[in-house]
């Protein structure tokens, strides 16, 4: 799908997200990465096979880690 150079991520790596956006909707809370990904603002993943990958806010799991802390 690329057509410049570096090429992105493809969709099956570790690195998926960090390829570039062709299509953004904010209002829509997804874009369309240049490996075929829909990244939607929860962070979830349609990936372009179909598979999807649930939601990964590492925020939230930092929040929930400081309040056992205390």
């Amino acid at each position: 799908m690329c057509q410049h150079k570096p090429p992105c991520p493809p969709s099956d790596s570790a690195d998926r997200e960090a390829a570039r956006m062709r299509a953004h909707h904010p209002e829509q809370g997804w874009s369309l990465l240049c490996n075929g990904v829909l990244l939607f603002e929860d962070t979830g993943e349609l990936l372009p096979d179909g598979q999807i990958i649930a939601p990964h806010r590492p925020g939230a799991l930092a929040t929930v880690g400081a309040k056992g802390a205390a």
